[in-house]
């Protein structure tokens, strides 16, 4: 704790999380710490035994916090500087642990003085109610806050300043003189935020499920059914790991270009909404996948295992991370096979694994792409290199190549002609597989690939022509 000087005229205190900034530190340091070590869950749990004081001093590691990548709110910011320039004094007072709390402080540089939590002491609630008024006295302070934590402090502050304050908390503070409160403005989630947390436009790669469907021309009423539960359960899993990984990856995503938009990482949805909205969407998954069958559920269970290893600790392997993703296409096209009771061919699993090893390396290039081409350092959230550029061009290229090599040898078995009458016509499919390969390449090269190329492929009108000419075709040659 940092003491004042001066307590005339009256003071300002502001609350850090939920406050000052739009997210919550606890949360942050507890998932980033996950996501290095997944085994320490064991020694967080024993240093929460001790209490939360001695869980929020274990995770505030300075080596791993970076101030200046919090997401700021501009309103607090804002009522900071008009404090400052009437005369007054800035406190901040957290809850969070005082390493923390002082890198913030430090970061900022508008601040007199600090309050925070140490190894034994958690200053929230009365405990930092009762710090204030020992330090500027009773009605001695105006105080920002956001949530029912803060309700002790503004009991004892002269003027309550709220900010995105749940219903029932401004219910409570509505209680108080009309010209003690004051409700600063805030952008509240929407719809389409939490569509984008979601990623409700990824769902489109749940489409693979009706892949067994189509290639194995078995068109029923309840395959197409249970396709459809399958791609709603999918769906629902797919953003439950979303929300985790993004959780994880909150300081990485916030000094990514693109993905410092998301709304856990830029603030736009609470870390505690995100957080809760995990086991819904897992369990509604699993409440779907129950409907369909429990072999199916089964591979659900097995595509939540995988991505859940993957967020912590597969995707900062080499190699490993780009067959781990290709393995997490392949297991929606087995899961729409058990689905809709339909054996998957071996040509198709391994045609799958090739296309999408290509496309998780294209992924990889494009990313480190826009690193060495912005100056950054090698990344630390991936076992990559800026100079492995040139190696992870090959490989996805290879893989492509790959692909296209098992079709043609699936359209040369004997399993075709039972499946088509033509099947002459899908050597021509041959081609536009090339193209869309080569394209893709070239493109990402160019650094005109999207950071997700298969969001790229569902939004660029050349990869739509090719996807349709090859539906065409395939539907000519039955």
């Amino acid at each position: 704790m940092q003491t004042p000087g001066s307590r005339n005229p009256r003071p300002l205190v502001v609350d850090l999380d939920g406050t000052l900034i739009a997210s919550d530190l606890l949360i942050e340091t507890a998932f980033s710490e996950l996501g290095r070590h997944p085994h320490s869950l064991v020694k967080m749990l024993a240093a929460l035994s001790r209490g939360k004081a001695a869980l929020k001093h274990r995770l505030a590691a300075p080596s791993a916090f970076d101030p200046a990548t919090l997401p700021y709110d501009p309103e607090v910011l804002e009522a900071i500087r008009k404090a400052r320039a009437g005369g007054r004094s800035v406190y901040l007072a957290s809850a969070s642990n005082r390493r923390l709390v002082e890198s913030v402080a430090d970061h900022l540089g508008v601040f007199d003085g600090w309050f925070a939590s140490d190894e034994t002491t958690n200053l929230a609630g009365i405990r930092k109610a009762e710090q204030l008024v020992t330090t500027f006295g009773e009605r001695g302070f105006d105080y920002i806050g956001n949530d029912a934590a803060d309700l002790p402090v503004w009991e004892k502050a002269a003027t309550v300043i709220a900010i995105r304050a749940p219903a029932g908390v401004r219910k409570k503070l509505a209680l108080r003189a009309a010209e003690e409160v004051e409700n600063l403005p805030c952008s509240l989630p929407n719809w389409r935020t939490w569509a984008k947390m979601l990623r409700v436009h990824q769902y489109a790669k749940n489409a693979l499920v009706f892949l067994p469907l189509i290639t194995s021309h078995l068109f029923t009423l309840q395959g197409f059914a249970n396709a459809v539960l399958a791609f709603i359960a999918f769906s629902l899993c797919a953003s439950s790991i979303y929300i985790l990984n993004d959780l994880v990856d909150l300081q990485d995503d916030r000094g990514h270009r693109s993905k410092c938009k998301r709304p856990l990482a830029c603030g736009a949805i609470p870390l505690k909404h995100g957080m809760a909205a995990i086991p819904i969407l897992f369990l509604g998954a699993l409440a779907v996948g129950s409907a369909i069958s429990l072999p199916f559920l089964g591979v659900l269970l097995g595509y939540f295992a995988l991505t859940t290893a993957y967020s912590f600790a597969l995707k900062r392997t080499m190699v490993v991370d780009v067959i781990t993703l290709a393995a997490l296409y392949s297991v929606r096209v087995i899961g729409g096979a058990v689905a809709t009771s339909i054996v998957v061919s071996e040509w198709l699993l391994a045609f799958c694994m090739m296309i999408f090893m290509s496309l998780a390396l294209i992924k990889r290039y494009v990313e480190l792409a826009a690193r060495r081409d912005a100056n950054l350092p090698d990344p630390t959230s991936r076992d990559y290199r800026n100079s492995d550029l040139d190696i992870v061009a090959a490989l996805a290229a290879a893989a492509g190549f790959n692909a296209v090599t098992i079709f043609t040898l699936y359209i040369s078995s004997p399993a075709v002609k039972q499946l088509y009458s033509h099947p002459r016509i899908l050597w021509l499919v041959g081609p536009l597989l090339l193209f869309w390969i080569s394209r893709a390449m070239m493109l990402a090269s160019r650094r005109q690939m999207d950071d997700d190329p298969v969001v790229f492929a569902i939004k660029d009108r050349t990869s739509l022509m090719t996807i349709a000419a090859t539906a065409t075709l395939l539907f000519a040659a039955i």
